[in-house]
């Protein structure tokens, strides 16, 4: 089945280049947005140059698509004021174009570090309430609170995936529960484009199927993919790959520690 006309923002980041070299077989057309200029390498592609914090621009960029994947914003902890920029506000942006231009399907890219304070010896899944691991984990919640309100009020089709620990292969301890692969990252995101049209909203877990993982698989009447690799295939070459997990420990490791949010909150 084609997937129409995909719109993807933060294309240029690194899990927007693999989905984009993904989908480039499956989309008609690809349109390309980051802030970054981009060129298009496939005659289904179209490159923008896109800040999403612009309102107008993202609404003028998204006119004419189908579907949504919407992975830009800023990767990882930072202070307040730019994470609610770019993830927060940019994400409102996309949303709102979506509104108004009557898009079918919105994927956004959210991360398990909205839950990351949940003891390694639980198992997480969507139904648990947030416990973000830091400031990047509280825009990231805020993210799906957003998406939540426009499935709700609006009625958009919003689809949220906590994307685990994105690497070409597990090269740290944690990484043996968090590990996503870049096979099973696109197979997320095409179950999710390709879900039913009366998905009104939905939040998973984006974790390949790692022996040690700690966070629940995606019910298949939610999101249908079965993710393929496990990243105990690659423990032999991660460093302390033998030593036992604190099962009181915080999931998010070193996320979690006081300093790692510290040192980004402004005097």
């Amino acid at each position: 089945m084609g997937l129409g006309t995909i719109a993807v923002t933060g294309a240029a980041g690194r899990i927007g280049t693999v989905v984009r070299e993904a989908l480039r077989a499956e989309a008609e057309r690809l349109v390309l947005l980051d802030r970054v200029a981009l060129r298009a390498e496939a005659p289904n592609e179209e490159a923008r140059t896109v800040d999403l914090r612009d309102g107008a621009a993202v609404t003028a960029a998204l006119a004419g698509v189908d579907a949504v994947v919407h992975l830009g914003g800023v990767p990882d902890e930072a202070p307040l004021p730019d994470l609610l920029e770019a993830n927060v506000l940019g994400t409102h942006h996309v949303l709102e174009a979506a509104r108004r231009h009557g898009i079918g399907r919105v994927v956004l890219a959210s991360s398990n570090r909205v839950t990351g304070f949940y003891p390694t010896g639980h198992t997480t899944g969507p139904r648990d309430p947030v416990r973000p691991d830091g400031l990047y984990g509280v825009s990231k919640a805020a993210l799906e609170a957003l998406g939540q309100l426009y499935a709700d009020k609006f009625g958009l089709s919003v689809i949220c995936l906590r994307i685990g620990s994105f690497e070409p292969a597990p090269d740290e301890a944690r990484h043996l529960a968090t590990w996503l692969s870049p096979r099973d990252a696109v197979g997320f995101v095409r179950a999710a484009l390709t879900a039913p049209p009366s998905t009104r909203f939905a939040t998973a877990y984006a974790v390949s199927a790692n022996t040690r993982r700690f966070w629940e698989l995606p019910d298949p009447a939610v999101l249908d993919y079965v993710p393929l690799d496990d990243a105990e295939h690659h423990a032999a070459a991660v460093p302390d790959a033998g030593l036992p997990a604190d099962p009181a420990a915080p999931q998010a490791g070193p996320y979690a520690l006081p300093e790692f949010t510290l040192r980004h909150i402004r005097e």
